[in-house]
């Protein structure tokens, strides 16, 4: 609404300046269009400066853009953050689009950028394009126990999927000039993780992906393989409008070329594509070898926290551990730090000063767990609450509520945990994150994240049990025994 009130203006002040020119003595005509020349010569650029806001029309998808656990994230959004930082304006994003939504509204010119994992294409010519961002290789992912497709000839006759629009469907039709056979289905409603689940479920025996995305999913998709590279790489770009002047096109170039100059386009690549989001469950003995090792000096801390804040000191210590492995000084990619792997916002709304402290972090993550577990409603019994406020600390309480509101839509009870599990990885699948306030999040992780704290709560539980038989005897045979009760610890359900 805004940006058409200012092109109105302009048509407007073209007509005014016209009439003047007609009616005004020519002595007066140069004062008049000086005055006025500022008027016209405005360029969408200036338009953008002079409203204070840059509108962006993107994906609700993991490499793109969705609420993390330090409010939104994904690739894209840093890039078109820090731009928008770099014009000194403020963002509007939309982000309840599909690709062909995004290039529908930059093409009619009701957003100002496209930025939604968008591929590079010169045939399109309601659009142009920024300079490329960076290389997307397509690959076959395929459901393991069968024979892995090495070839393109190994694809005939399987049922695969991709995303309609994304530009893997572009890399397919090439290759079908050449294997006439080849066939697949595509659809403009699916992300890679509703391929990656449905090859998972044996839906589809393969889906056409792009290798970074797989990256950041593969690991929740155990029965999902990557199989081979097909095509060659796409590029990544930015959309706008073909009709605008090219302002706005020309100083985005500028600040991808900055950015990829002073190597921040490599580092953001490497943030949210160079690694895996993995939550690894550390097995009984080593859990058991770190606790006895390392667990001693933060003990006092924990128990202190504990007692202030409502909470079993072991639940504290299992939290810690699955965060940083106790480590006062770890930092994850995404930039929350500390022992507690405190955000930046939610330091600052603990009043924690410094995060890397370990008494400052300790403290401020159970606080803050208290917060988490007081929103949770009082119907909510135990130990159930206490799952949810340990998922609401890994993906963030709106998340959760959206977790909520699909149980009851699927007619589960919001109010137990094992329901708000079977949901968690529902966030992932856009055809129920498009229904829920907060959109896409990564369920399966915040579920793996519940589960493995449990398991370290039971581990230290059975220790504190063991340590606390092992006192009531001879100290001379209790000197003796650690070891031996250490091997003989029972497997963790």
């Amino acid at each position: 609404m805004h940006r058409h009130f200012l092109r109105t203006t302009r048509r407007i002040a073209g007509l005014v300046v016209a009439l003047l020119l007609l009616l005004t003595p020519a002595r007066a005509i140069s004062t008049w269009s000086d005055a006025l020349m500022p008027m016209l010569a405005s360029t969408t650029l200036s338009e953008i400066k002079q409203r204070d806001f840059l509108e962006i029309a993107t994906r609700n998808a993991p490499a793109t853009f969705h609420e993390g656990r330090q409010g939104p994230t994904g690739f894209e959004f840093e890039l078109f953050r820090r731009f928008a930082n770099d014009l000194g304006v403020s963002l509007a994003v939309e982000d309840d689009h599909h690709i062909s939504d995004v290039l529908n509204n930059v093409a009619t010119g009701r957003t100002d950028i496209g930025a939604a994992g968008l591929v590079l294409d010169p045939l399109r010519g309601d659009v142009i394009y920024s300079q490329p961002i960076m290389s997307m290789q397509p690959m076959v992912a395929y459901r393991r126990g069968m024979q892995a497709p090495r070839t393109i000839e190994d694809l005939d006759g399987l049922d695969i999927g991709t995303v309609a629009g994304a530009g893997t469907s572009r890399v397919l039709h090439e290759l079908q000039k050449t294997h006439p056979s080849l066939t697949w289905r595509e659809s403009p409603d699916l992300e890679t993780t509703d391929l990656l689940a449905m090859v998972e479920s044996g839906k589809l025996d393969a889906a056409v992906v792009y290798a970074h995305e797989f990256k950041l999913s593969r690991l929740f998709f155990p029965n999902v393989a990557r199989a081979l590279p097909i095509g060659e790489p796409v590029t990544l770009a930015w959309a706008f409008p073909a009709r605008t002047d090219p302002s706005l096109v020309e100083r985005a170039n500028v600040f991808i070329d900055q950015m990829r100059r002073s190597g921040d386009l490599e580092g953001l690549t490497q943030k949210y594509f160079g690694h895996d989001d993995y939550l690894e469950y550390v097995g009984a003995r080593r859990f058991i070898a770190q606790a006895r090792s390392n667990l001693d000096q933060w003990l006092p801390d924990f128990k202190r926290a504990a007692i202030e804040n409502g909470f079993d000191w072991k639940l504290l210590a299992a939290v810690g551990y699955q965060e940083s492995h106790w480590k006062p000084g770890a930092v994850s990619p995404t930039g929350v730090k500390g022992l507690m792997m405190l955000t930046r916002a939610t330091a600052s709304h603990m009043d924690v000063d410094n995060r890397e402290d370990p008494q400052q972090s300790i403290d401020g993550g159970a606080r803050y767990l208290r917060y988490l577990h007081d929103r949770i409603p009082e119907r909510v019994a135990e130990p159930d609450r206490t799952w949810m406020t340990l998922a609401a600390y890994n993906l963030g309480l709106g998340h959760l509520y959206d977790a909520r509101r699909l149980a009851r839509l699927q007619g589960h009870d919001p109010d137990q945990w094992d329901s708000i599990r079977e949901m968690l990885p529902l966030l992932q699948e856009s055809s129920w994150y498009s229904r829920v306030e907060h959109g896409f999040a990564r369920g399966n992780v915040a579920a793996l994240y519940v589960r493995n704290i449990k398991r370290y709560e039971e581990i230290l539980n059975w220790v504190e049990r063991s340590q606390h038989q092992l006192s009531s005897l001879d100290r001379a045979t209790a000197s003796n025994t650690p070891t031996a009760v250490f091997e003989t610890i029972p497997p963790v359900p």
